[in-house]
């Protein structure tokens, strides 16, 4: 591990966690259960400690290097604006399953699965947004 780390590879493994929980509460909210969803639990699992440990030494690399400034700055207004973006996905979700609960039966998992979604999709959307800012040096 020569090569100097960078907040966007920090910043693209969440990602990697962002998968992993949605195949994760794919398995909790089945209503079958399979033999073989063990051995996903198993391998994920062990995919997840991996994952976890080189991140945190490469997090640990990062931060004895010299930081980036800008890199940093971008990341920080990254996460405004995907708190602000998450907090109305989640007020539509809220408002959607208030409205919903009252015309139809609306189930406990499809609400689990709008926030996981959410969950992806808004690391999805940090990791490009941080990509082209960075790039771009803004």
């Amino acid at each position: 591990m020569k090569r100097r780390v960078t907040l966007k590879e920090i910043v693209g493994t969440q990602i990697v966690y962002a998968v992993m929980l949605a195949t994760y509460y794919w398995m909790w909210a089945r209503l079958d259960w399979k033999p073989w969803y063990t051995t996903v639990q198993t391998v994920l699992g062990g995919i997840f400690f991996v994952t976890l440990f080189f991140h945190t030494a490469r997090i640990r690399k990062y931060k004895k290097e010299c930081v980036d400034e800008l890199a940093e700055r971008n990341l920080r207004r990254c996460d405004s604006f995907c708190l602000k973006l998450f907090l109305a996905a989640m007020i539509i979700v809220a408002w959607f399953c208030a409205v919903a609960g009252h015309g139809f039966e609306i189930r406990t998992g499809m609400i689990g699965w709008m926030i996981v979604l959410s969950v992806l999709a808004l690391s999805v959307i940090r990791t490009v947004m941080f990509a082209v800012l960075d790039s771009k040096g803004v």
